[in-house]
């Protein structure tokens, strides 16, 4: 079965840092790409960063680039989104989606799967 498990959500203040994972089974990791999107309260789901397993290409959404650092570990099936400086409004819970032909890192049709999500709460 596939399987796209994300943790490291959690509380943090404005201006902290946290490490999202997204352990990937089930599927060839190389063959996807792996996307981050996030969905705050009332809002719809957005992009976040993508990365593609196949050369690395790594893509950012205006809002977090150079905050957020999306990396893959191949040995490991995961994928990581280091999220520093962090705002309030980065509060959401965020989603990991694979994807094996990802024209549009974040368009949500691009990705055949999807994890649970993590809640990312920036307080104050």
């Amino acid at each position: 079965d596939v399987q796209l498990q994300a943790s490291g959500g959690g509380l943090v203040q404005a201006g902290g840092s946290l490490r999202l994972s997204c352990a990937a089974s089930g599927f060839t990791f190389d063959d996807y790409a792996i996307g981050w999107f996030r969905q705050a309260p009332g809002k719809e789901r957005e992009g976040v960063s993508c990365i593609s397993s196949s050369d690395s290409s790594t893509y950012y959404a205006d809002s977090v680039k150079g905050r957020f650092t999306i990396s893959s570990d191949s040995a490991k099936n995961t994928v990581y989104l280091q999220m520093n400086s962090l705002k309030l409004e980065d509060t959401a819970v965020y989603y990991c989606a694979a994807g094996d032909q990802v024209r549009l890192p974040f368009s949500d049709y691009s990705y055949n799967y999807w994890g649970q999500g993590t809640l990312v709460t920036v307080s104050s």
